[in-house]
Parts: C-alpha cells; sequence; structure tokens
C-alpha cells in the first residue's frame, strides 16, 4: 500500500496572534494547523457556547415542552441505540425531570424495530397514553413514524444531528444541518441537539415563572436545575458519536471533562472508568470514544441498549456498578464476535487488493447486525478503501454499515447510487465518513458493482494512499514529559486531530517486548528518547522516519516520556 507523510499548514498570522494572547508556543502552533481563527476559538467557558436562539426551532419545541410540563401531559423519548442516542436519552431524562415533566423513554431493539420512530413504535406509545413523542439522535428519516404518531392524536419533536434527505417530517425538528438552519455549528452530536432544547426549555420555564426565585425560597416551583451538570453525558456522547470537535462541541467536551476529573460525574460513568480500568482523575476524549463508549454501545450492538440507559440513569453506585459489568460483559462478547466477523471479510479479499479497486463490499449470512459497523472500520483501515459489510436482516433484506476515507463522502456516494439505480437501495442515511442502508439480499452483488463504478467516478489515485496528516518535525527541545503532559491535557479528536509528528532519528538500541512489540532508543539533535514501535516484529535499520506522538507514560506509578511510533520507514 502506498503511504505519504503530509505537513498541515501553520497559518502564521493566527501563530503569533495565539501566542501574543499568552498561548504556549508549541499549542499556538498546533492550533494555527487547525483552522483556529483566533483567541477567542481557545475560550472553554460555557458562556462562549453558540446561543441555542440560533438553533432553529429551538424556541418552538421549548414552548411545545413547557406546555407539556404545563398541562402534566406525558413525554416518551424515542433515543437511537448507539452511545450518543444513549447519552442523549440520559440528558433527556434527567433535564425534562429536573422541569416537572412525566417523561419515560422507548429505545428500539435493533434486530425487533429496525432504526429510529417507526409505525409500530408510534403504536406502542399511544397505547401508553403518550401525548408528545420527543426523538433524541433520530427522527429526521421518519417520516412514516411521525404521521402514523399524528394519526394517533400524538404530537412529535424530532431533534437529530444527521443529514435529512429531501422531504423530511411535518412535524417541529431541531437539526442544526436541516435546510434554512443558521446555527454555526453544524457538527453537534444528538446529545448536543437536545442538551440544546433544555436550555431553551429552562428559559421558557423561567419566563414562564416555574421556577423558585432562589434555593431557599418557600414558595411554590421547582428550583432551576443546573444543566451543567449533565456535561458529563453530553461530552461522552459527542465524543462517542466521532463528530467534528469544532469550538463548540470543544466547549462542550472540555466542561464534561472537567467535571469528570473533579469526580462530579453519574455514578454510571464512574462505574464505566473503572470497570474499564481508566482513571477518571485523568479522564481524556480517548477514554470515551475507546473506553466507555464502546462498553455502551456493545449493548446496542448485541442486546438491548435499555440496560446502556439504565447505566448512565443509575443514581446509587451499586446499581450502576452491576450495569456496568452487564455492559463490559457484553462488549467482550462482541470483541469475539467482530473478531470472528473480521477474520472471515479478511478471507475474502487478498492481501493486497487490486490497484484498480477502490471499494469493499463483504456480506455472510452469519454476520452479526450489530458488529458490521466495527467490521467496516477494521477493513477501511486495514485496505484504506471505503468498505461496507452487510449482515442478514428480515423478509429478504440485508443492512450493511460502512465506513470511509477522507476523500470519499459516504453519504453522498450512497445517495448518487440511489439515484443512479432508484430500486436497488431501500434505505440509507449517515454522514461523510459512516453511512448505513438496507438492500434486498439479491442485489448484494448488483450493489458492489454499482457502488465500485460510482466510488471510482469520485476519488483520485492520492485518495486511496494511505495518508499521514502530521504536524511537522519537533524540535528535541520540545519533546520533553512536560509538552507530553500538556498535550494530553487539550481536547483532541475528530476535526480536531491529536497531535502527531515526523522526524528522521538514529536508532541506537532496540529490543522486543512481548510477541509482536518493539522497545528502541532513539537519537536526535543529541537527545535521546525511548520509543515504542507496535505490531513491529523486523530489525530496524540504523536510521528510521517515524511518525511518533510524545507520550506521558505511567508504569508502576512512575511517570515517563515515551515515544509512540504510528509509522515508520527507512530513512
Amino acid at each position: 500500500m502506498a503511504v505519504k507523510i503530509q505537513t498541515r499548514t501553520i497559518n502564521p498570522d493566527i501563530c503569533r496572534t495565539l501566542i501574543e494572547a499568552g498561548t504556549d508556543p508549541l499549542l499556538a502552533r498546533l492550533c494555527a494547523a487547525r483552522d483556529v481563527a483566533s483567541p477567542a476559538e481557545l475560550d472553554d467557558k460555557l458562556a462562549a457556547l453558540l446561543p441555542y436562539q440560533s438553533l432553529s426551532r429551538c424556541t418552538e419545541a421549548a414552548s411545545r415542552l413547557a406546555d407539556a410540563v404545563e398541562r402534566k401531559q406525558k413525554i416518551l423519548i424515542v433515543a437511537d441505540y448507539d452511545a450518543d442516542g444513549a447519552t442523549a436519552c440520559a440528558v433527556g431524562i434527567k433535564g425534562l425531570s429536573a422541569m416537572g415533566a412525566s417523561v419515560d423513554f422507548l429505545v428500539p431493539n435493533r434486530f425487533e424495530h429496525g432504526y429510529g420512530l417507526t409505525p409500530e413504535l408510534a403504536d406502542i406509545a399511544a397505547a401508553q397514553g403518550v401525548q408528545l413523542l420527543l426523538t433524541v439522535d433520530n427522527g429526521i428519516a421518519s417520516i412514516a413514524g411521525v404521521e402514523r404518531a399524528q394519526a394517533l392524536g400524538l404530537d412529535v419533536i424530532v431533534t437529530d444531528h444527521h443529514l435529512p434527505a429531501e422531504t423530511v417530517p411535518d412535524c417541529i425538528i431541531v437539526n442544526p444541518n436541516q435546510r434554512g438552519c443558521n446555527f454555526a455549528s453544524k457538527s453537534l452530536a444528538g446529545v448536543g441537539v437536545i442538551f440544546y432544547v433544555l436550555m431553551a426549555l429552562r428559559a421558557e420555564l423561567r419566563q414562564r415563572g416555574r421556577f423558585r426565585p432562589s434555593e431557599h425560597s418557600l414558595s411554590d416551583g421547582l428550583n432551576e436545575p443546573n444543566l451543567a451538570e449533565l456535561l458529563d453525558l453530553v461530552a461522552l456522547g459527542t465524543v462517542a458519536d466521532v463528530v467534528p470537535l469544532d469550538h463548540n462541541n470543544r466547549i462542550l467536551v472540555s466542561q464534561g471533562l472537567k467535571r469528570m476529573r473533579a469526580g462530579k460525574m453519574r455514578p454510571g460513568i464512574r462505574a464505566l472508568f473503572e470497570i474499564a480500568r481508566r482513571d477518571w482523575r485523568k479522564a481524556q476524549p480517548f477514554d470515551m470514544g475507546f473506553a466507555l463508549g464502546p462498553r455502551i454501545n456493545a449493548a446496542g450492538r448485541l442486546d438491548d441498549m435499555s440496560v446502556g440507559i439504565a447505566c448512565l440513569l443509575a443514581d446509587n453506585e451499586a446499581e450502576a456498578q452491576s450495569l456496568a459489568a452487564q455492559l463490559n460483559d457484553l462488549n467482550i462478547e462482541r470483541r469475539e464476535i467482530e473478531q470472528s466477523m473480521l477474520q472471515d471479510a479478511l478471507n475474502a479479499f487478498p492481501e493486497s487488493l487490486p490497484s484498480g479497486q477502490t471499494t469493499l463490499v463483504v456480506y455472510q449470512n452469519d454476520f452479526h447486525q450489530g458488529v458490521v459497523g466495527i467490521v467496516a472500520s477494521r477493513l477501511k483501515d486495514h485496505f484504506y478503501r471505503p468498505s461496507i459489510v452487510f449482515a442478514p436482516a428480515d423478509n429478504g433484506e440485508v443492512r450493511g454499515s460502512g465506513r470511509s476515507i477522507p476523500g470519499l463522502h459516504l453519504r453522498d456516494a450512497l445517495d448518487l447510487v440511489s439515484k443512479r439505480h432508484p430500486d436497488m437501495i431501500l434505505k440509507f442515511g449517515g454522514h461523510a465518513m459512516a453511512a448505513g442502508l438496507s438492500i434486498r439480499e439479491e442485489n448484494i452483488a448488483a450493489f458492489q458493482t454499482a457502488f465500485e463504478q460510482t466510488v471510482r467516478e469520485l476519488v483520485h489515485a492520492d485518495d486511496l494512499a494511505q495518508t499521514y496528516i502530521t504536524d511537522g518535525s519537533l524540535p528535541a527541545a520540545d519533546i520533553t514529559l512536560t509538552q507530553a503532559q500538556n498535550l494530553a491535557r487539550q481536547v483532541w479528536g475528530q476535526g480536531f486531530a491529536p497531535p502527531t509528528f515526523t522526524d528522521e532519528f538514529a536508532v541506537i538500541r532496540q529490543q522486543a517486548m512481548g510477541v509482536n512489540h518493539k522497545k528502541v532508543w532513539l537519537r536526535k539533535e543529541g537527545c535521546e528518547f525511548e520509543a515504542m514501535f507496535w505490531r513491529c516484529t523486523e530489525e530496524l535499520p540504523t536510521r528510521v522516519r517515524t511518525v511518533y506522538r510524545p507520550v506521558a507514560n505511567e508504569w508502576r506509578n512512575n511517570i515517563e516520556l515515551q515515544l509512540y511510533i504510528d509509522y515508520w520507514e527507512a530513512a
């Protein structure tokens, strides 16, 4: 596979402005290469959040929810079955309950109900005496479900962040990506959208005089809730859903991280940290994306997301720990299924793909619906090609999940396939880097051909080369434990990538670590550094060019600087 190492372009004027404003020079350099336009974008205070008034129909949704609170109407939250949906549901339940609402939730079972607000779920809600349906992290595509709910006399509010199709449900919709919405952050996760609706609802109820003047007042009414108490959930869902961390999202994540590090978090989140053996006192986005998020997602992938939501809603440590243990067991099972499916998928392709092949499409009739997205991601990483993995569903249908590379907007590619072959894709949706779809089983081969042809037209040869985008060379004087610790305290993630650097080093000494790794001592500019080469068994040459990350490695109560090597080649 061809490999390219590129260096981000730094805006020198912005870099200088950031330094003059007091930003650490290395951090200023990194931010100036990530489209930060001013020192204000490094402000992580809640006051710097975009106003809820700029999110289309947010105040309208708040007004309808306030009416439901005052009329004591029963509200039912319909959630998605991933970590974003689970945290959004928990935020909705806790926030609405704190403002006096009568609220419950229903999360579709992936295997029984499919995705989103369906007509069947509308029937279930009506049978429960629900008067207002509130979707979180879904609903923008639920035209039939909304119509059915309205026919049964239910009002519907959709809160979502997924890209809309040409036709959307006829109801109140709060979605930064809907047409006509001028909200400056198009990257809010589903949990971020419902958090904004709650901010608007609190303001609406305050205006209606529903809250006590102060905590110590003896007058009727509720204490005004502190919505910042929900930011641990907001941060978790935002990171786990891998949405771009623009300035607005970085504020939400940063504030949530601060609460976690101070121990001010839900018992369920604390229990997930403990079961994953991660230290919440040093919480980082990595913990949420690769330790907590996958354990919550395991419930929706293999069983019922109600377990994950119950963990997030748990009010005491004992209950939270029990539910976190269940989630951990599901995650272990998920890993086993994933490894088996991934091996089957890899066996379907040669080790090196033909030079002209731009996509991967895989299906087996024993694949598990709940794990296809993870396997697609692993295939994409292995071959650096847009990948879609299908598993059997019902009535002769198969459901697929896809992952893409930076050069291809996956949802747009599926939209083009759908327009060219109107009867092929039954339904689809998603984002640039991830999407889902359903087709008939007998159309898999035809879809594979159509998808390959479409992607060939959309990508260039350079798009298919594994590319490491780095922050360039790092002077040896800046490769320090202090800098590694400083970088670890920042909020990095999707769209605001963790810093990596590229340099040449002399190889001083090398030794095997376990079966597949190596510890290597490198030298640059007269300074020696300890480095870890993961999944590396070959003997290194005397000089190597690397892509690496400085890491503050903790081992047996000691903290030391190590370089983690993401890629190397002979220099």
